[in-house]
């Protein structure tokens, strides 16, 4: 194994400044997880919405929540438990990470990612590791769907997560059906009749008001969603190889610290050339980021799970509110033993 290197609601300008007067020695001095807690619970309303966090400090084991066991939209860091299922099946010698995939018009899913937009004529192969890569760097939606039907889908996913003792992260949606489902789209052909142009199509058709109900019924369904809590532990379980090879479990990590998204989230306030392995997630009104922040020197790392939702706040008041909050722990920690 490589070496690990190391309420609710909008507040006003004049508020929001009082909130983020944070004194991280002082939390430090604490001792106590609970003043890092309560420093969380004052950053909360700068999300705009209802804001999950989780922190576990891998050496020393400590940990710090925030709504620790409500369920909140995965969005694209569902990936995440993706890659480690297709990784076991890797590790299991079902296939190898060079097999070519072939890509069809149908694969192409809808929002974020290069595929869809350069690749929509046949012939286009992409081998597991190029669509593993493309999915977790740049959260290419095409790739994470190609992932999850080589990951068997999303009830093998969540299946592995529960073999895994991981509890609260639940897999059920390509990307292509979440989105559907989140705009109200209905009446699609079925997946292999589909190309670029039937979603614009069939989006288009829907009305405000029919996006809104929607919306709501998204935000409800516990489909493809995560505690922080369970979160969290998945990616404890990834850091200390639980069920994947070394060289798997390395593959993973050396992907996520190389993620091309999110930069204003959990690295946004922390001190330059500070490494983290994370993967992001963003779909209406929520905004994610998980990852593995490494402390300076010998202070460890810090596990770091950042979920908004239901907030109508801009996406940039969103990212701020998990940066602060991810700042605030990895403060704690870098003093903390």
């Amino acid at each position: 194994m490589r070496a690990r290197a190391s309420v609710l609601g909008r507040v006003t300008t004049s508020s929001a400044a009082v909130l983020l007067l944070a004194a991280p020695l002082a939390l430090a001095q604490s001792g106590s997880e609970a003043a890092l807690e309560e420093e969380w619970a004052r950053l909360e309303p700068l999300s705009g919405g209802s804001m999950g966090l989780a922190a576990i400090h891998l050496e020393s084991g400590r940990t710090a929540f925030l709504n620790p066991d409500e369920p909140f939209p995965m969005a694209s860091t569902y990936k995440v438990p993706i890659a480690v299922e297709l990784l076991r099946r890797v590790d299991e010698g079902e296939f190898a990470l060079d097999r070519m995939v072939d890509l069809e018009p149908s694969d192409l899913s809808p929002g974020s990612g290069t595929l869809s937009r350069l690749f929509d004529d046949p012939g286009v192969s992409l081998s597991i590791l190029n669509l593993m890569e493309l999915m977790l760097l740049i959260s290419d939606n095409s790739a994470t769907d190609l992932c999850l039907r080589a990951a068997g889908g999303g009830d093998r996913v969540s299946e592995r997560m529960r073999e895994l003792g991981v509890e609260g992260v639940h897999i059920a949606r390509s990307t292509a059906d979440l989105i559907t489902n989140y705009v109200g789209a209905d009446d699609l052909p079925p997946r292999h009749e589909r190309t670029r142009a039937t979603y614009t199509e069939h989006y288009g058709r829907v009305s405000e008001e029919d996006r809104e109900q929607a919306r709501d019924v998204f935000e409800s369904d516990v489909r493809d969603t995560a505690t922080p809590r369970g979160m969290a532990d998945l990616l404890r379980k990834i850091w200390n190889g639980d069920g994947l090879s070394d060289e798997s479990r390395d593959l993973l990590i050396d992907i996520m610290e190389r993620c091309e998204t999110g930069a204003g989230r959990i690295k946004g306030r922390l001190p330059e050339g500070t490494v983290v392995a994370h993967k992001t997630g963003t779909i209406g009104r929520s905004t994610n980021d998980v990852g593995i922040i490494y402390l300076p020197g010998d202070a460890g790392h810090v596990v770091m799970v950042g979920f908004v939702k239901e907030s109508d706040d801009p996406v940039s008041d969103r990212e701020r509110a998990i940066a602060e909050a991810s700042r605030a722990a990895h403060d704690y920690f870098l003093f903390v033993r």
